[in-house]
């Protein structure tokens, strides 16, 4: 609120000043200065100071500038010179339009003291336009019948610019039938008139042109040019005449209804009404009207009826061209109708035999008859097919016709021809008529299925649930129809003691394969069978294929450990010297898994022991070996338990308790057990020992028994197997494996062992040949130093080593 009346407060000053200023100049005379228009901006005006008799700093003192009463700032004042220059460049015409003299007026206002001078600016006028014509051609119509000396209004131009600038005079071009005479209207405005010089006429130039020119008083004077034309008007004093008194046409008698016989021309040296000219038929028969019609503007004679050259060969027609006024001319035209080949063959089917079956001798297919309603050469026709085709045509008595297979038809190779039959005239041009025929070969079962391949190779996990989809046998039959729906069976096996009726089934419809039960892999690895295809023609065709079935192992046995043996009725002590290194062969863990691969691969881990860090056994190998070595403070008796686990998935293990007796040395006569350390040395001591040797020998023999029953077991299992599946999977599927991961099934017993036992005769000291292992292609640590030593630490108690 506050700025709103700070603002109203100026304005109401700012009116006052201008009141005042009325007030102080009330009554003084306006000086005055002029420039002509279109001077360029910073033009130099006048100087108001020497104009107003100041001294040269006397406005910059008093603080003079230019005002006016539109707020439009078109001249500069330089209050130190006193000089007035143009701000912008002025327009006479834009500013005062017709307005002579333009004046422009503005006030120069000095403050100390307040003083208002009023002056004049009058903008002079320069030739800076040119006459105008607001309409570049200008038409008058003017009668040929017009008397000489008549007079015609033209319009006039108009020229922006005033004074002396402004239009002065028009000229036409030269022309012998017209001249210009200017008038001037009340209004001081100048207009041309048009007089007639020389008599019109409309047959000889029915239009004049010529160029009126419009000249302005500058200097150079400006000018405007405009077209005249002018229009003869026609009287009708001409009669109408055609081009031709006869015309003679030939037309054919095919021509189509509408289509053009002739274009008849007649002209009238008249214009407009007089000019205009219509076509008519005079005295004519009332054939010709049905027949023909003519365009009474155009002249053109359609047909509006058919044509028959063997019913009338001609036509004789008078034409008559009447003009507006009633004047006419006429012309004779005759009509020379033509005979054409205006009829097509025709083709008449008699019979037809669709579908042929295949393999079928020479057949008719279709027979039919053709003929041209035309007579002479354009009567005359032929028939024809395409040569790609194992048809041919037969000509029969008359025009008829027969279509016969050219040799017996493949349904496979194809199984529909469509045929185009060309029945064609000799005229000129030549007719055609095509009828088109589809022939569809019927199927015969002429060929057996056949499978999508001779062998298949299916792959099932043992111990699979029942029904279980293991796979599908496809076969195609080219045939159609029934001859190609297909029925799926299993035929008799070439095994008679292979139960393929519980092992497998086949979806007779689908050739899917299904097995009946679970199947194990240790009794059956895979088996062979045929599977037959036939389709349902009479009579039917089958192929058959071979299927074989292989079964894939799971891991569905646990590792068995043959040695040491686990169902002994007392454990059987290993013996280890005191005095043993690290790295003493102590024993050998032998384990087999019933089953193949990797689900027989096995390992061994050493799971609990008596003295931790004393033992150790190889993760491949099973071999129990001395870690350290042994101390008077390790225990004498030692148990050790050791898992063997295969790599199946999941992995199956099992267990085994190892017992190790600490000995001094072989050469003891006597070993006092441990559970009865404080006997005397001396007392019964040849009793003790001859019972140990009594019980080692127990559990050595049990251990050779069992070993050579579980592999006479595998071995004769394994035969089985192979015999029972078609064949022998070669030495690595029967007995023990020479390698250290088995494929064959026998886990990690990598040498055959062979231990002899037997007593010494006639020896007083009872003595016995002990057990000795027979270790081929054993490392050399295993037969170097640590077999060594045991045979001579076993040898110093009195046992023979063979």
């Amino acid at each position: 609120m506050e700025n709103g009346g700070a603002g109203a407060l100026r304005i109401r000053r700012v009116m006052l000043l201008f009141v005042l200023l009325e007030m102080s100049q009330a009554g003084s005379e306006s000086r005055r200065f002029s420039v002509p228009e279109e001077m360029q901006s910073g033009s130099f005006v006048g100087n108001v100071a020497k104009d107003l008799g100041l001294e040269v700093g006397e406005l910059f003192s008093r603080g003079a500038r230019v005002v006016s009463n539109d707020n439009k700032q078109r001249l500069q004042l330089d209050i130190n010179t006193g000089d007035l220059f143009l701000s912008e460049v002025l327009d006479r015409e834009e500013l005062c339009g017709s307005t002579e003299p333009c004046v422009l007026h503005f006030q120069i206002l000095m403050k100390n003291p307040l003083q208002f001078l009023r002056f004049e600016l009058q903008v002079r006028d320069i030739n800076d336009h040119s006459p105008i014509f607001l309409e570049k051609e200008m038409l008058l119509k003017i009668p040929e019948n017009s008397p000489v000396g008549a007079v015609f209004l033209l319009e006039s131009a108009k020229d922006l610019d005033v004074g002396i600038n402004t239009l002065k005079n028009y000229t036409i071009s030269s022309n012998s039938h017209f001249h210009i005479k200017m008038r001037v209207n009340p209004d001081n405005r100048k207009y041309p008139e048009l007089v007639l010089d020389k008599a019109l006429d409309y047959e000889e130039q029915p239009e004049l042109s010529f160029i009126l020119t419009a000249l302005d008083g500058g200097s150079p004077p400006k000018s405007g040019t405009a077209c005249v034309r002018v229009v003869v008007v026609d009287t009708n004093d001409n009669s109408p005449e055609f081009a031709q008194p006869f015309y003679e046409v030939k037309i054919p008698e095919d021509s189509l209804l509408g289509s053009p016989v002739v274009t008849v021309s007649a002209w009238d040296l008249d214009s407009g009404k007089n000019g205009e000219i219509s076509y008519t038929f005079s005295q004519v028969s009332e054939d010709i009207r049905k027949t023909f019609e003519i365009n009474q503007k155009s002249g053109q004679v359609s047909l509006t009826a058919p044509l028959d050259f063997e019913t009338i060969e001609s036509y004789s027609v008078i034409i008559q061209a009447t003009d507006g006024g009633g004047l006419f001319g006429k012309s004779t035209l005759k009509i020379q109708v033509m005979d054409v080949n205006d009829n097509a063959p025709e083709l008449t089917v008699s019979s037809i035999t669709s579908p042929i079956p295949e393999n079928s001798p020479e057949t008719v297919v279709m027979v039919f008859s053709i003929r041209d309603r035309d007579s002479g050469v354009n009567g005359r026709i032929i028939c024809s097919i395409s040569e790609d085709l194992p048809f041919i045509l037969k000509s029969s008595v008359e025009n008829y016709y027969t279509l016969e297979t050219e040799s017996p038809l493949d349904r496979e190779e194809r199984a529909e021809y469509n045929i185009t039959i060309t029945v064609s005239d000799l005229g000129t041009p030549r007719r055609h008529t095509q009828h088109n025929l589809t022939v569809r070969v019927a199927d015969v079962n002429d060929n057996a299925p056949a499978f999508s391949q001779p062998a298949y190779t299916l792959r099932v996990r043992e111990n699979n649930s029942p029904a279980l989809h293991i796979g599908t046998v496809r076969a195609t039959d080219a045939d159609a129809g029934a001859n190609a729906q297909l029925t799926y069976s299993l035929l008799p096996p070439s095994d008679p003691h292979l139960p393929l009726a519980s092992l497998v089934a086949i979806n007779p419809d689908t050739g899917q394969l299904f097995a009946l039960r679970a199947l194990d892999y240790e009794a059956l690895r895979a088996f062979d069978f045929q599977v037959r295809a036939a389709d349902r023609g009479a009579p039917a065709l089958s192929s058959q294929a071979r299927v074989r079935v292989l079964v894939a192992d799971a891991n569905d046995h646990a590792p068995v450990v043959l040695y040491p043996p686990q169902n002994a009725s007392a454990p059987c002590p290993e013996l280890l010297p005191r005095a043993a290194e690290p790295g003493y062969l102590l024993a050998k863990v032998v384990a087999v898994d019933g089953d193949a691969g990797q689900n027989a691969w096995l390992s061994y881990r050493l799971l609990q022991a008596t003295e931790p860090g004393l033992f150790g056994v190889g993760a491949h190998s099973g071999e129990v070996r001395t870690a350290r070595p042994l101390s008077e403070r390790d225990a004498p008796r030692q148990r050790l338990l050791l898992l063997v686990r295969d790599h199946g998935e999941p992995p199956l293990s099992a267990s085994v308790a190892l017992h190790v007796l600490l000995v001094d040395g072989f050469s003891q006569p006597y070993l006092p057990p441990p559970e009865a350390p404080g006997r005397a040395p001396g007392a019964g001591a040849d009793e003790p020992l001859t019972v140990s040797l009594v019980g080692a020998l127990a559990c050595v023999s049990a251990l050779l028994v069992g070993a050579l029953l579980a592999l006479g077991a595998g071995r004769l299992c394994r035969r089985g197997g192979a015999a029972s599946a078609g064949g022998g999977s070669g030495p690595a599927e029967g007995g023990v494996a020479g390698q250290l991961l088995d494929v064959g099934g026998t886990g990690t017993l990598a040498h055959g062992y062979r231990y002899e036992v037997c007593l010494a005769g006639g020896s007083g000291t009872n003595e016995f040949k002990f057990l000795k292992p027979t270790l081929p292609n054993l490392p050399v640590q295993d037969t170097g130093r640590n077999i060594g030593e045991n045979e001579n630490f076993r040898n110093s108690l009195g046992f023979n080593v063979q």
